[in-house]
């Protein structure tokens, strides 16, 4: 199972949106069976789960001293992709999800302050030896990052060549418990996120690859991918 963390340590990032948004891409592009995990204290992701009333992506809420156990329990039960939302914090617990994750997300605002704010995730990352993927979201029309925002982006960690604009549309479907893909298929922001998770997981595969090629023979687990409930 791929485990995908979604952290920043600055609020209003838009952690919870591009969680909810790429897991239910990644279950219609067929990387599923997918689950969100939960272990922000502020229950932004429950909140629009429980207003979906679907199956699909599933969910759970737990805490990080419980979220090693409870992605071994996942992966037995046969989900191929965990897609954790974390607190808007540096700290013990947050460095703990990125330890157990194979990718992290960290999603920035382009403005200065939220991209200071953003070296303290992407210092975590650095200490626990983790691969991070930036992503500007909420930035103005047009859905392009600034060449001054964009370096100094860059200075702090790799950033993804999808940007994602503000729009009234996504706040419509996060209230509803749907994303903007699923409320309107065609909308420009719809095919951005398409365009991020292919880019998020052709990532993770190759990450997941040199770790496999580092490690002894045999010392990948069997079973991979297979649903066992």
């Amino acid at each position: 199972m791929r485990v995908l963390a979604v952290a920043s340590q600055k609020g209003g990032s838009g952690k919870t949106m591009l969680a909810a948004h790429l897991a239910v891409q990644a279950a219609a592009a067929g990387a599923g069976p997918v689950v969100l995990i939960d272990v922000d204290p502020q229950g932004a992701l429950p909140e629009w789960w429980d207003k979906r009333g679907r199956e699909s992506p599933a969910l759970i809420r737990t805490t990080p001293e419980r979220l090693a156990s409870d992605i071994q329990t996942l992966r037995q039960s046969g989900f191929c992709l965990a897609i954790v939302d974390t607190p808007s914090a540096v700290s013990q617990g947050v460095a703990g999800v990125i330890r157990l994750a194979g990718l992290v997300i960290v999603p920035t605002r382009p403005e200065g302050e939220a991209i200071h704010a953003a070296t303290g995730t992407v210092d975590l990352c650095a200490r626990e030896g983790k691969p991070l993927l930036i992503v500007g979201n909420g930035t103005g029309a047009g859905a392009v990052l600034a060449p001054e925002p964009l370096s100094r982006l860059a200075q702090n960690g790799p950033v993804a060549p999808h940007v994602i604009p503000q729009s009234a549309a996504i706040a419509e479907a996060m209230r509803g418990g749907r994303t903007v893909a699923e409320q309107a298929s065609a909308h420009p922001v719809a095919h951005i996120i398409a365009d991020l998770w292919h880019y998020v997981s052709d990532r993770m595969e190759r990450n997941f690859r040199r770790t496999v090629f580092a490690v002894p023979r045999g010392g990948v687990a069997a079973g991979f991918g297979r649903r066992g409930l």
